[in-house]
Parts: C-alpha cells; structure tokens; sequence
C-alpha cells in the first residue's frame, strides 16, 4: 500500500468516521479531473461544425475530434492503476493533470485538422487517467462508513458532467467561440493540482514498478482496446466489414485481446487483475457497468440527433432539453447515501435501472410533434434513475474487493463502462440506419393502398406552390420533393422509437441482474 494511503488510514482507521480535512481535499481534486475529464468527452459535440469551419474540414474528418479522444481514453484506462503504484498518486495526478492542461491549451491552438486530433489524443490519454484515479481515491481515503457519500460524490461527475456538456459547450461557442471550450480546463486543473498535492503525501519512485512492467499486456491492450474504439466510432462511416480499414483493425483487435486476456491471468503482476472476475457479484457489477455506459452515452449521443434531425433544435436548444436530465440528479445524489444505509444497494440500483428503462420506453412512441417539451417527462425519469444506479452499483461492486485491489476494479469498471457507451453509439448509429431505410421500404409500399389520401396531399402541396409563385410543372415536383421528405421524417422517427425500445430492453436486463444477485 502506498505512504499516502497508510498515513491517512493510520488518521483514519475504519472503525472511525471522522476524516481528515486534507483527505475530503484529495477527493475533491481528484473528482474535479473526473468531472473535466468526463465533460470533455461530450463538450465538443455541439461545436463540431464551427471547429470543421475553422480548420477547414470534412464532416468526416471532424469525426476523428471525438474519436481520437475516447481511443487515448480507453487505452489510458487500464494503465492508470499501473502508473499510480509506480509513480504515486500524487506525482501522477500532478503530471497527467499538466499535460491535459497543456494539451487543451495546445488544442485551442490547432492549425488543421491533423493538430487539432493529435492534441485531442493526447487530451485523451492524459485524462483517460483522472476517472479511475478519483473512484480510486474514494475507497482508499474514506472509511467504509463515509463511503456511500464519496460515491454519490464521483457519481455526480460520471452522470452530470455528460448530461451538461453538450449544453455546456454549444454555450460556450454561441457566446465566446470554440476555442473556449478548451480554455475553461486552465482554472479547474490548477486548483486540482494545488489541492491534491496539499491532500496527498508524496510516495517514493518505483523504478523496479517502472521497468518491470507487464510490457506484453500493456501492448496487446493498447492494440486491443485501441483498435476496438476505432471499429465501433467510425464502422457505421465506412459500412463496417466492406471497409478493409474495419477488417484490418478488427482482426487486429480480435488477436491483441485474446493474446492479452492470456496473458493476464498466467502473469504473476499483471497490468490489471482480471481474476477479481471470479467474484460473481464483481462480474455480474460490471456487465451492469457495460449497460449503464451504453444507457449514459447512448442517450446523451442520440436525444441531440433526433431533436437536430427530426425537430431542426440548435444546439443551445438542445442544451435547454438536456438540462432536465442533469440538474434534478443534484437535488437527489445528497439522499443517496443516506438510502443506502436504510435499503440493500443492491434494490436501489433495481429502482434505478428501472426508471432509466422507463425514461427510454415513454420515448417509443414519438411522433413529429414530439419535441423538447414532450421530452421533458423522459428526461425527469432519468435524473431519478441515475442517481440510484451510480452511488449503490459502486457500493455492490467493491463489497468483496479488497482496498489493494481497489485501482484494478476501477480500471474495469471504468472500461466495461467506456465500451458500453462504444459499443451503444456503434450500434444505435447502424440501426438508425437500417430501420429508416427498413421503415422507408414499408411506407413506399403502403402508399399504394391509400393512394387517394396520397394524391390528395401531393395536390395540397401542390397548390401551396403555386400560390407561392411556382408554375405548375414545377410545383408538382416541389410537392413530390416534400413528400419523399416527410415520408423519409415519418422513416426516421419510427427508426428513433426503435432504439428507445432497444435501449429500454438493455436497462430491463440490467435490472433483473441486479435483482438476482445474492445477499
């Protein structure tokens, strides 16, 4: 166990509910570059276009802003809990919060596209390290009784910084520009560094940790992980398995994984321990893990596009819905850990996943009047929800982990959460895709059976034309055009309650899991 740790817990034994101030400052900082981390995954979401403007760049170059982002991320994941024993926590906050300081600021600076992506990986990379530092830190600084409070604490960031970050960021660019998007992690990172270096105890170098590291596993899961994020972001873009780019990279994925699951469980200090695995609960925890992240940022990536496609929503439009998902969880995270001592977690995260499925399910039946304010009520079941998931799906996980264990399970919690919302955006964008154009077919053929309802309209539209100034000719191909377009609109937003459904499927058996789970 590291200095840090022991003096703390030496302050603070377990059976001792009092802790140190310069503790609660660690967490803070610590969960500050969570939250940073966390926003900057969905912050450029909104500013897409005016960075694409900017750089001069295509739709699918702007692609890679994202992209490079979340592949760094998750390949730094895994060697947080590495890096944090070999180089200790404190110095290894202080240096990953620098570098994503100076990579945000370097990113505000980008020339072409090509900068501005290697300055997003390397934003990435340096805070793919903070998520699973600061849960880390929660289970190592507090004791078990004020624990419930230090997860409800992290879940704020891991629910509420995704939930206002598009918000946040067509904000920013609206008002500012885009480069300001990047300049707001300056202040909050400074402050992160002052406070963790006055919280934590400075740990002595170790270079044996350094040198004598699991080289093979962290390769094989830098190509795994890496090369799996690639597939799933950009497959949809390149119609999957008839892009040999796709073929290439999953092969590649496929082999590395294989070779590094082997690799971890025959290595005598593996990069992460995947034999905590063997716990039932911990492993059944992080398949709950897989479908909260593809519930989190499933939602948060397809609510924008239906409002931008379906209801022609800005992005400071957007924000105003979002908000509703964001800022009730505020009002509930401080009611969570006092629940937790009253009901098993076990049936609050039951009740949670239960809500977010229903935020899902009131969405199956949308129509072209459905916007932000028949939203509303889907974006409230969901602020209930994610409170109750977060805060006990933490407690049931780590129950049976042990504190020297504790950075290993956070690694894989953070990962299955990281590629459930991967794999989620991966296959939503594939089955907007395919059930529009399913749809379409279905509403082309039905057109013949109400012809005369059709033709009625195709003469409506018509007549609106010529009044506006169009000949006939051209009036009836301008009826014709919009016809096509709402029967392509009805296509989509068919396609859309398609994937709540899919969406409120996933959260269902998340719940049962957690339900059947033994005391």
């Amino acid at each position: 166990m590291s200095t840090a740790i022991t003096t703390h817990s030496a302050a603070t034994p377990i059976e001792n509910t009092v802790v140190p101030r310069r503790n609660w400052i660690a967490l803070f900082g610590g969960l500050i570059g969570a939250f940073m981390a966390i926003l900057d995954i969905q912050i450029t979401n909104s500013s897409l276009k005016d960075i694409q403007g900017a750089l001069s760049a295509t739709l699918d170059e702007s692609s890679w802003i994202s992209t490079s982002y979340l592949v760094a991320e998750m390949i730094a994941i895994p060697l947080s809990g590495w890096l944090s024993k070999a180089l200790g926590k404190r110095r290894y906050l202080t240096w990953t919060t620098t570098v994503f300081t100076l990579s945000s600021l370097l990113c505000s600076f980008s020339w072409n596209m090509s900068s501005m992506i290697a300055f997003r990986a390397l934003q990435g990379f340096s805070g793919g390290a903070l998520i699973p530092l600061a849960f880390s830190l929660v289970v190592q600084l507090l004791p078990i009784q004020k624990r419930a409070v230090g997860m409800a604490l992290f879940g704020i960031t891991a629910t509420f910084a995704p939930s206002i970050g598009p918000t946040f960021g067509g904000w920013l660019t609206e008002n500012l520009s885009w480069h300001y998007i990047f300049y707001i992690n300056i202040p909050p990172a400074i402050l992160l560094i002052a406070m963790v270096r006055y919280g934590l105890d400075d740990e002595p170098l170790n270079l044996a940790a350094l040198l004598k590291a699991d080289w093979f596993g962290i390769i094989t899961m830098a190509l795994g992980l890496g090369c799996l994020e690639v597939v799933l972001e950009e497959g949809n873009r390149e119609e999957w398995f008839s892009s040999s780019f796709i073929v290439i990279l999953a092969i590649i994925s496929g082999v590395s994984l294989v070779y590094f699951v082997i690799n971890e469980l025959q290595h005598k200090k593996p990069l992460v321990n995947l034999r905590l695995l063997k716990n039932g609960q911990f492993a059944m925890s992080c398949l709950a893990y897989l479908i909260l992240g593809m519930a989190l940022l499933g939602s948060i990536y397809v609510l924008p596009l239906y409002l931008t496609q379906i209801q022609q929503y800005n992005a400071m439009e957007i924000g105003e819905v979002l908000m509703w998902m964001g800022f009730p969880q505020l009002l509930i995270f401080p009611v969570v850990p006092k629940l937790t001592s009253i009901i098993k977690p076990k049936y609050l995260v039951t009740f949670g996943f239960t809500m977010f499925g229903l935020s899902c399910f009131v969405n199956t039946h949308m129509s072209v009047d459905f916007g932000g304010q028949q939203l509303i009520l889907s974006m409230l079941l969901r602020a209930i929800g994610s409170p109750f998931i977060m805060v006990p799906l933490s407690l049931v996980a780590m129950k049976n982990i042990s504190k020297i264990d504790t950075p290993d399970a956070s690694t894989l919690t953070n990962v299955m959460r990281n590629l459930g919302g991967a794999f989620s955006i991966a296959f939503i964008a594939t089955l907007l895709d395919n059930k529009t154009r399913e749809h379409l077919a279905h509403i082309r053929e039905s057109v013949p059976s109400v012809s005369t309802n059709a033709w009625q309209q195709l003469l409506q539209q018509s007549q609106f034309f010529v009044q506006s100034g169009s000949d006939t000719n051209t009036a009836m191909i301008q009826a014709q055009a919009s016809l096509v377009a709402t029967m392509q609109r009805d296509a989509a937003i068919m396609a859309y309650n398609d994937v709540f459904l899919m969406m409120t499927g996933f959260l269902a058996v998340a719940a049962v899991i957690i339900l059947t789970m033994r005391d």
